[in-house]
């Protein structure tokens, strides 16, 4: 008698060896020691959520028993670890006990007791965002739950979903190193500054950290609030009268060594805090906005034209009120220019209907004149697409390394979006308990950021190594995603053979990039696939 059973590991191997690696496992047991009746800790629990989460599977990162009855469970998880025991009791439990410690606290135990003493890595530059997750349901707003589900300004415009928001903090390589969930009509204001409070207490670093922000955080109260002591980067808003002024001003800007960027440097007291602005122009982002510009030069043109209608058919008492309002419209109105303007008499009655004999009659005003489009000022406005304003309050900083840092903002984005991939489905919530969706998102965290972790470890070794990979287009490369080197592992299996009295397991489909990854990576990674 022969019986063979087929277990797919794919690359669960690569997020379990990372697991192991930093050691999350050990310190969540610790901080969350086992007081129930379930056969697993709570480190094993969260381990099997996020193979769940980054397996490539059409499922919810809650999940049932089902995903681990197809892949080898006792060789992710351990020795007689069962499919079973992964049952809802169970992963509800887990997340009550995280939601009990503190869904952010255990994250920064995580980080600070595992990934940083392990990593290394320098803290220069923490990269903060927030955006909001939509789900179905009712959620009522009462419970003792940190946060609410509920309404809020939609990312994804469904105005009628409620939401909770989740708030990042990366590091320049797109680690998180900081997460904490909000309501979802937080205001994003606060939601930066509490995580910037937050940070200061719980990370500390010997490098000099700047906290990178988006508009959102640029309000008097905050940087007031900030202290002189902790360094931001934030872009301006362009709704403050000093930065509207300065964009549209005409200075001479400075080219960046990547010719895609030029600048001019000023200092500022805005809000009473000493501060640099860098006035950036970015080609590219002209080139990007020049077609949104000329439907809405269309629009405003248009609306002028409209306005000048309604100038003309105002009456006045007398010519030089009359050439007053002509000269106040012209300066509200930058886009066009007189040709000719002056003002004609005429006379009516009170009242309707042509006036009778020796009927007294008043005189009045209208404006006329003939407007044509301001090509100057459109110029001006077309030459000064793709500006904008970054600031800090660190003075000593020259522009260009301003801008460098500013730009990798775009490094929390790229984590929100992976949190939204369908791919992964990590995003997808199905739990009716404010409590547990709060526990919930700091997996959803933890899974960027073993994914993260991967990715920028596997290009380190194989730049130091000189090794490569294959590309999606059959190119030797060293510097590959790692979604693709997921998939580069699918059809990767656990084989086990039982013939009669004898039994043989064996991986299957390990070709030799496979191995070159393997071994980059380290034993943690290679004992799952061995």
């Amino acid at each position: 008698m022969k019986n063979v059973d087929t277990r797919m590991l794919d690359h669960l191997g690569l997020v379990a060896g990372c697991y192991d690696e930093y050691g999350v496992a050990g310190i969540i047991d610790e901080v969350l020691p086992k007081k129930r009746v379930h056969r697993i800790g709570h480190g094993v629990t969260v381990k099997a959520m996020i193979l769940n989460g980054l397996g490539f599977v059409d499922r919810p990162l809650y999940m049932t028993p089902e995903f681990f009855s197809k892949v080898p469970c006792e060789r992710l998880l351990g020795g007689g670890v069962s499919p079973e025991y992964l049952n809802d009791d169970a992963l509800g439990k887990t997340l009550d006990c995280i939601s009990e410690y503190g869904p952010t606290e255990l994250f920064n135990e995580i980080i600070l007791n595992g990934v940083m003493k392990k990593l290394g890595l320098r803290t220069h530059l923490l990269h903060l965002d927030t955006t909001s997750f939509s789900l179905y349901g009712e959620y009522p707003e009462e419970g003792e739950a940190d946060i609410k589900i509920n309404l809020g300004l939609p990312k994804d415009g469904r105005w009628d979903l409620k939401r909770f928001v989740v708030g990042l903090a990366c590091n320049h390589h797109g680690m998180p190193l900081f997460m904490k969930a909000f309501s979802g009509n937080h205001s994003d204001r606060k939601s930066l500054m509490e995580m910037v409070e937050s940070l200061k207490r719980g990370l500390s670093s010997k490098d000099k950290v700047y906290h990178v922000a988006d508009s959102a955080f640029y309000t008097k109260e905050n940087l007031q609030g900030v202290g002189v002591s902790t360094f931001w980067i934030s872009r301006v808003p362009n709704t403050i009268k000093e930065a509207a002024q300065l964009l549209g001003s005409d200075v001479e800007l400075k080219p960046c060594k990547d010719q895609r960027y030029s600048y001019y440097e000023t200092l500022s007291d805005y809000a009473g805090v000493p501060q640099k602005w860098i006035l950036v122009n970015s080609k590219e982002m002209q080139k990007t906005m020049t077609g949104t510009f000329e439907r809405k030069l269309s629009v405003e043109l248009d609306a002028t034209e409209k306005s000048f209608v309604h100038l003309r058919n105002q009456e006045f008492f007398c010519g030089e009120d009359a050439l007053k309002a002509a000269h106040k419209w012209i300066l509200d109105h930058p886009l066009v220019k007189f040709e000719a303007v002056s003002t004609e008499a005429f006379r009516k009655k009170n009242g309707r209907g042509r006036p009778r004999k020796n009927e007294p009659v008043q005189e009045f005003y209208r404006i006329k004149a003939t407007i044509k489009t301001n090509q100057e000022e459109v110029t001006r406005r077309r030459e000064r697409l793709g500006r904008f304003i970054i600031a800090t309050n660190d003075v000593e900083r020259d522009g260009e390394s301003l801008l460098t840092d500013y730009k990798d903002q775009g490094i929390v984005e790229r984590g929100f979006r992976f949190l939204k991939d369908d791919t992964f489905r990590v995003s997808n919530v199905y739990l009716k308990k404010p409590e547990r969706i709060e526990a919930l998102a700091m997996i959803m965290v933890l899974c960027l950021l073993i994914y993260s972790i991967l990715e920028w470890k596997l290009r380190e070794k194989l730049k130091s190594s000189g090794k490569t990979v294959r590309s999606q287009t059959k190119k030797r490369i060293q510097n590959p995603t790692m979604k693709w080197v997921f998939y580069l592992f699918l059809g990767v299996a656990e084989v086990h053979v039982n013939i009669e009295n004898h039994s043989l397991t064996e991986i299957t489909h390990i070709t030799d990039d496979l191995r070159t990854i393997l071994d980059l990576l380290g034993e943690p990674y290679k004992k799952y696939y061995d």
